[in-house]
């Protein structure tokens, strides 16, 4: 076959890479060598417009067992386990095909975590859609949550927090971010690095199909009119394999069988071999016509570029091919000797007896293009400190009922959150609460957190933000903040204005990082998330995770006992640029975000998770969306409670009820007193705010509104949106 500039540029290859390429190769690719190329060059592969900038970020701590560049970040919590977790994109899929699309990002993610060993405990996602009015908004709600709920519920793990919110600019391009948490014993964790020429290469699974096929290379391109049709690269999951897939993988586990074992994931069979062989130094031999395929006459090209789903590639020791044979028939899995590590570093294909590649596997991985792309600053906003003052309690009604911080009920409870019966937390709260295996009283704290219009109108401080909150989220449900990973949505890095909110965020999520302690050990980048050059707000999703050593002193954003005071932790100064308030009432999403002072995050959040560990707090939420009195409003909601509030006179009331200031929680306790002298020793502001009790929210100076109308226009909102 000839190759065009035509079939080169449907591989998403420019003329310079094609050129590299024919430069490596010392003369012009065929059709399955030019294919392995582009997936492997592809954005979604090799980060070659981020990798510079993902450099900066910090990736090592003293707890830190495997940083970023494996399947997912190990991160060590003690009694000999560590806790394996990633989040990933599936973006693209998933506004073409929204069941399959989710469905297959949550199977893939699973494959992350338990290709390393460790048994998936929990996932969680982050989803953003259009406007709730735009024609596609609703079907896509509907298709991506069934699909995650399906292919979650099937395959046994609970789906236990996550985000959801809606915007204009998620019209083309919707975001469905899937992230797992798994366990492992920290002595029996598996890598991906190919080792012992002769060693034979294993493939188990599922068999391979045509589904899928340039899936890698349509998540690094934007969307046109067209993108319906790219509906057949979308892949096909089933749960009940990827089950199979775990237990299978697993049991073999629990011994010394396996060399290296990676997941087929992004670009399948060539990604899967080219990175074990290209992290090990060595090459990989394999003959096609051993893989187990599901249609008949498939290319070389087709099966190496197949992304069909439940698929695994392993090494194994030579003598153990028995019984690894024995354990993935006995689960009803394909297992083949597709090949062999070599030591000629190269990746050789055969097919019916004929060589259909022979490439290089170094200048694979790393030769493929870095660039340096031109960006620009975002222009910088004024702070607003102010906005028209709305009837305190209509305003509320307005927030809370509003498509944000409506309650996701509907979403959640398409989710089986209790499975494996260890979620202490289930999802409407701060974070997650999953308890540890094993017995004890150990949990894990896990959320998802981003606040994108803050990233589009300053993106090094809604970068600095997002790690923020999910530093708060943590501390608020009493654990300690271990490690971050991320998942950074941005539009096409070729426009210097998208590249500078993609620098902005990461700068500002590493300076967040470094100061609280909080390093980013995986993650992922999604970038053309555009359509005719309309690109989506810059969304870098942050996954925190955070340990509990004592989980029965973990609280509740839910309000516990009549009598009890209400401390406002942190300083209220009335931010109110970007803030939802003059979004939803005011329909403005003008101004600066609030800043974000971390050395008051780390304070602050230091405090109350101390006053949380030592027994003192009855309930915790940290203030964000809607500030101060949405905060309240939700608390009083979980718990069936009143409270009655008086706002200091310094600021406007409205002000004080709905700004977005940050490195600020609200919390329940029994001993006030005591809370505000130590605050006041530990430097951290701390305020007397009200009083629990009753069945309605006041506030000094407004009328008072029923606890259960709240709770009727919060939870009212999804059900009728997906009913009309």
């Amino acid at each position: 076959m000839t190759t065009t500039p035509e079939i080169i540029a449907q591989h998403g290859l420019t003329p310079e890479e094609y050129a590299r390429a024919e430069k490596i190769l010392g003369r012009a690719p065929n059709l399955t060598e030019l294919g392995i190329f582009s997936v492997m060059w592809s954005e979604h592969c090799s980060y070659k417009s981020s990798r510079k900038w993902l450099r900066t970020l910090p990736t090592t701590g003293p707890r830190v067992i495997c940083g970023p560049g494996e399947n997912a970040g190990v991160v060590d919590i003690g009694d000999g386990d560590a806790v394996i977790f990633k989040i990933e994109s599936h973006n693209h899929p998933s506004f073409i095909e929204p069941y399959q699309g989710a469905a297959t990002g949550v199977g893939g993610i699973l494959r992350d975590v338990f290709t390393m060993g460790a048994r998936p405990i929990a996932n969680l996602n982050a989803l953003r859609f259009g406007a709730p009015d735009h024609p596609k908004t609703r079907h896509l709600v509907a298709g991506v949550v069934a699909g995650i709920g399906g292919y979650g519920n099937c395959v046994g793990v609970p789906t236990v927090g996550g985000e959801c919110n809606f915007h204009a600019g998620y019209n083309g391009n919707i975001l469905v971010n899937a992230m797992t948490v798994g366990i492992a014993r920290r002595d029996k964790i598996f890598y991906s690095a190919a080792a012992g020429p002769g060693n034979p290469v294993i493939y188990v699974g599922a068999k391979t199909g045509r589904d899928g096929i340039h899936g890698a290379t349509m998540a690094s391109a934007e969307f046109s009119e067209d993108s319906e049709a790219k509906r057949p690269t979308v892949q096909v999951g089933d749960p009940f394999t990827e089950k199979l897939l775990i237990e299978a993988c697993l049991e073999l586990m629990a011994g010394d069988a396996i060399v290296a074992i990676q997941d087929m994931g992004a670009a399948g069979l060539t990604s899967s071999s080219v990175e074990m062989a290209g992290k090990g130094g060595l090459g990989i031999e394999l003959e096609l016509d051993r893989v187990p395929v599901r249609e008949t006459g498939m290319t070389a090209y087709e099966i190496m570029l197949s992304e069909s789903q439940e698929r695994m590639l392993m090494i194994l020791k030579p003598e153990r091919e028995a019984e690894a044979r024995r354990i993935f028939e006995k689960w009803e899995l394909d297992f083949a000797v597709i090949g062999r590590v070599t030591d000629t570093g190269r990746l050789v294909l055969r097919m019916n007896g004929a060589v259909e590649a022979d490439l290089p596997v170094g200048p694979l991985v790393t030769e493929a293009p870095l660039y340096d792309r031109p960006h620009l600053a975002a222009k910088p906003r004024a702070e607003i400190f102010d906005a028209p003052a709305l009837p305190i309690f209509e305003a509320l009604k307005k927030l809370i009922g509003c498509p944000d911080l409506a309650s996701k009920r509907w979403i959640w409870e398409q989710y089986d959150h209790l499975v494996m019966g260890r979620t202490l937390q289930r999802p409407g709260g701060d974070a997650a609460v999953v308890l540890l295996p094993g017995g004890g009283r150990k949990a894990l704290a896990l959320a998802t957190d981003c606040t994108p219009r803050y990233c589009e109108a300053d993106p090094m401080r809604g970068g600095m933000q997002a790690v923020a909150e999910s530093g708060r989220n943590l501390p608020a449900v009493g654990a300690t903040p271990l490690a971050v990973t991320d998942n950074l949505n941005f539009g096409n890095p070729e426009r210097p204005e998208i590249m500078g909110q993609l620098i902005g965020c990461i700068d500002g999520m590493g300076e967040a990082c470094r100061a609280l302690d909080y390093p980013i050990v995986s993650g992922n980048v999604s970038l053309y998330n555009e359509t005719n050059g309309k690109g989506i707000p810059p969304t870098p999703v942050i996954g925190g995770v955070g340990l509990i050593d004592d989980a029965t002193k973990s609280v509740t954003i839910a309000l516990k006992r009549a009598g009890d005071a209400l401390i406002l932790i942190g300083e209220t100064k009335g931010h109110f640029g970007c803030s939802l308030y003059r979004r939803e009432l005011l329909s403005r999403e003008d101004g600066a975000p609030p800043p974000v002072d971390l050395a008051a995050e780390k304070r602050n959040g230091d405090f109350v998770r101390a006053w949380i560990a030592a027994g003192h707090v009855a309930a915790c939420h940290d203030l964000s969306d809607g500030g101060l009195l949405v905060a309240l409003a939700e608390m009083a909601m979980a718990g069936g409670l009143g409270a009655a509030i008086e706002p200091p006179t310094a600021l406007p009331a409205h002000a004080f009820c709905f700004g977005e200031d940050q490195a600020r929680y609200l919390v329940e306790t029994g001993d006030p007193d005591a809370m505000l002298r130590a605050a006041r020793a530990a430097g951290v502001p701390a305020l007397w705010l009200g009083t629990v009790g009753g069945d309605r929210l006041t506030v000094s100076g407004a009328d008072a509104i029923s606890v259960s109308d709240l709770r009727d226009i919060n939870e009212s909102w999804f059900p009728a949106y997906m009913a009309s």
